[in-house]
């Protein structure tokens, strides 16, 4: 449903974004990551239609965005990093005057508003001051404010950034809730590579205003294993690990640790190695392999 295609931003001379393709699936949930500076948030900005790219196209439902702002816009909800909140208004006071600048259509605004307030859990704040909110209750307004116009495409910048842990959780769950309804896609940027595994289906990693990566979480983590490392534990003669593995092809490395080793390899052998174990009777207890999460691949492909 997003397609961004050859891309490139310049301010004068400097080039913030470098001929960047992707696109995005119709429901699915995205990370955007990448390091301070790598690009982000301007990609972020000319997706929004905040500012046109220098060259290349940037598609929602196979309109130009530029072409057609008008019904492009109305179609996209975003929570910039600072929410724009007004902190002299009420919480609807404040959604009344977000629902009139995207056009919902006056007869559904105080419905559409009333939704907002109970999908972001604010029916209890809903006549209080900004002002007199907490952090985590201003991301919650700041957000009620980016779905008030049902939009398909829901963009969120550090979304739980400065929120305390119980906070955090309330906010992945409330991002977790939208992306399901009315088969909303939900394009997320942070920090936090922990965060973007457990909400996102697909990883669009962006560095030095260059595209690195965009691919499924699962596939990303299949493609870029360079290296398999297995910890086997044993009851007893664990010394004799090293030269009983001497037959498999691919064993990089063994280390030795208490009552067991670490064996590092080039494929995935851990039937061979659990075999050889129990034929020599050192006792088998257990057999692991350490998985790659998403924050070892972010590293590598950005040093």
């Amino acid at each position: 449903m997003l397609e961004v295609h050859h891309v490139t931003k310049r301010y004068g001379q400097f080039e913030a974004v470098s001929d960047i393709s992707f696109s995005v699936a119709q429901g699915s949930i995205v990370a955007f990551l990448g390091p301070n500076g790598a690009g982000k948030t301007t990609t972020m900005r000319m997706i929004t239609g905040y500012m046109p790219p220098t060259s290349g196209t940037i598609s929602l439902h196979g309109r130009d965005i530029f072409d057609d702002p008008e019904n492009c816009k109305r179609q996209i909800g975003y929570l910039p990093e600072n929410p724009p909140l007004y902190p002299e208004l009420t919480v609807w006071e404040y959604l009344e005057f977000v629902a009139s600048i995207k056009q919902v259509p006056k007869q559904r605004r105080v419905s559409a508003i009333q939704e907002a307030i109970e999908k972001t859990n604010l029916q209890d704040r809903r006549h209080t001051l900004i002002a007199q909110l907490s952090k985590g209750l201003k991301q919650r307004v700041g957000i009620a404010g980016a779905v008030v116009n049902h939009p398909s495409l829901l963009i969120l910048d550090e979304p739980t950034v400065g929120l305390d842990p119980l906070q955090v959780v309330e906010i992945r769950n409330l991002i977790k809730q939208l992306a399901k309804e009315e088969g909303r896609t939900v394009m997320l940027s942070t920090h936090i590579l922990a965060e973007a595994e457990e909400i996102c289906e697909q990883a669009i990693i962006i560095h030095n205003g260059r595209i690195m990566a965009s691919e499924s979480i699962e596939k990303l983590k299949i493609d870029r294993k360079e290296q398999f490392h297995i910890t086997v534990e044993v009851k007893r003669e664990s010394e004799k690990i090293p030269s009983l593995l001497s037959p498999i092809e691919g064993i990089l490395d063994v280390q030795l640790i208490e009552n067991g080793a670490i064996i590092t390899t080039s494929h995935d052998c851990r039937e061979e190695i659990a075999r050889l174990v129990v034929e020599n009777n050192l006792g088998l207890v257990g057999l692991s392999q350490r998985v790659e999460n998403l924050e070892s691949i972010f590293l590598k492909l950005v040093k």
